[in-house]
């Protein structure tokens, strides 16, 4: 039993370990106020409408793939929720300008800079996948455990 125990964390270890991807947020404001749900979708809406282009378009590499995605916004999912004392986080879903067909979640990570929340990491979670029973689906890239990103493959 204690074996199998040891491995389990072990793989758990190594694989939040393959997740960190030098991502590193700025230095937060320690001093900041906590931020809630109003001011959490107030700061993924205002990152949102500072990134598009003249015709909505928001452009994210995917950094798995290399692609340049052309994306819209569609909506912020419930619950945004904040992760520690200074990291606040959002689900969110776009669609690709291609065919609409094509959901992207995206995840933001942010945290409290002079007085706002700032988005310091985007990436896919979940990219769409076609099933010739279902058409368009998402799918997981990876996994959340204890708020650390997993990834799945």
């Amino acid at each position: 039993m204690q074996r199998s125990v040891s491995i389990c964390l072990a793989f758990l270890w190594s694989a939040s370990a393959l997740a960190d991807d030098g991502v590193r947020p700025p230095t937060p404001d320690l001093n900041a106020p906590t931020y809630y749900v109003d001011d959490i979708k107030a700061a993924m809406l205002a990152h949102v409408k500072s990134n598009v282009d003249a015709e909505g378009v928001f452009r994210l590499k995917d950094s798995h793939t290399g692609e340049q995605l052309a994306l819209k916004f569609v909506k912020i999912h419930d619950p945004v929720r904040r992760i520690d004392g200074t990291t606040y986080f959002a689900c969110t879903d776009f669609v690709s300008v291609s065919d609409p067909d094509k959901v992207y979640d995206l995840d933001f990570w942010m945290n409290p800079v002079e007085g706002k929340l700032r988005i310091y990491d985007t990436k896919v979670h979940k990219e769409p996948r076609r099933s010739l029973v279902y058409g368009w689906y998402k799918y997981p890239r990876y996994t959340f455990i204890d708020d650390q990103v997993v990834y799945l493959y």
